[in-house]
C-alpha cells in the first residue's frame, strides 16, 4: 500500500509540468503582442512624419494620433501581463528562475513568492491598463458642456483614488541584495 501511495505522490508531484504549457502559450502571445505592437509603434512614427510633413490635416491626424499612442501604451502592457503571468507561474508550480534571484530588476519585478504576490502584481498592471483605455475613450468624447467636463473631472480623480489605495493596498517591495543574504 506504501507504494502505491509513493507512485500516486511522485505523479502527482510531477504533473506541476503541465504548467509548463500556459507558460509557453503565454510567452508566445507575450511575443506576438509585442511584435504587432511595434509595427503598430512604426506606423504610428510614419504617421507622425505625415503629420509634420503635412499642415493641413493636423488637427484631425493628432487627435487620432493621440489615441494609437494610448493604445500602443496599452500593447505593451498587456505583453507586461503575459510576461508577468508566465514568469510567475513558472516560479510558483515548476522552478525558481536562478538566473533572476541575484538581479535587482527581478526582485523590483519579476520574482515571484506567492500565488498573492503574483495577483497583486498583475492586479496593478490591469489597473494601468484599465486607466489608459479610460483615457483612450476620454479622447473620443465630445465634450459639449460643463457637465461633460465635471464628469471627466470626477472620473479623474476616482482614477486617482484607486492608484492611492492600490498603493497603499500593496507591500512595498524593497531589493536587500546578495549581501543581505550573508548577513542574515
Amino acid at each position: 500500500m506504501r507504494a502505491i501511495e509513493r507512485l500516486f505522490e511522485i505523479i502527482l508531484w510531477n504533473s506541476r509540468m503541465v504548467i509548463i504549457v500556459p507558460v509557453m502559450i503565454s510567452l508566445l502571445l507575450c511575443f506576438g503582442v509585442f511584435a504587432t505592437t511595434t509595427v503598430d509603434a512604426f506606423m504610428l512614427l510614419g504617421r507622425m512624419i505625415q503629420y509634420i510633413t503635412t499642415p493641413e490635416t493636423r488637427s484631425m491626424v493628432s487627435t487620432e494620433n493621440i489615441g494609437l499612442l494610448v493604445a500602443i501604451i496599452d500593447g505593451y502592457l498587456l505583453a507586461a501581463i503575459l510576461f508577468i503571468f508566465a514568469l510567475g507561474m513558472y516560479e510558483l508550480f515548476v522552478n525558481k528562475v536562478d538566473i533572476a534571484e541575484g538581479s535587482e530588476f527581478a526582485s523590483r519585478v519579476l520574482l515571484i513568492k506567492s500565488l498573492d504576490d503574483l495577483k497583486d502584481r498583475l492586479a496593478n498592471v490591469i489597473l494601468l491598463i484599465l486607466i489608459v483605455k479610460f483615457f483612450q475613450q476620454a479622447l473620443k468624447i465630445k465634450y459639449e458642456n460643463t457637465t461633460d467636463l465635471i464628469l471627466l473631472a470626477l472620473a479623474v480623480v476616482m482614477i486617482a483614488g484607486a492608484l492611492y489605495l492600490s498603493g497603499r493596498a500593496r507591500p512595498a517591495y524593497k531589493y536587500l541584495g546578495p549581501e543581505a543574504k550573508d548577513q542574515g
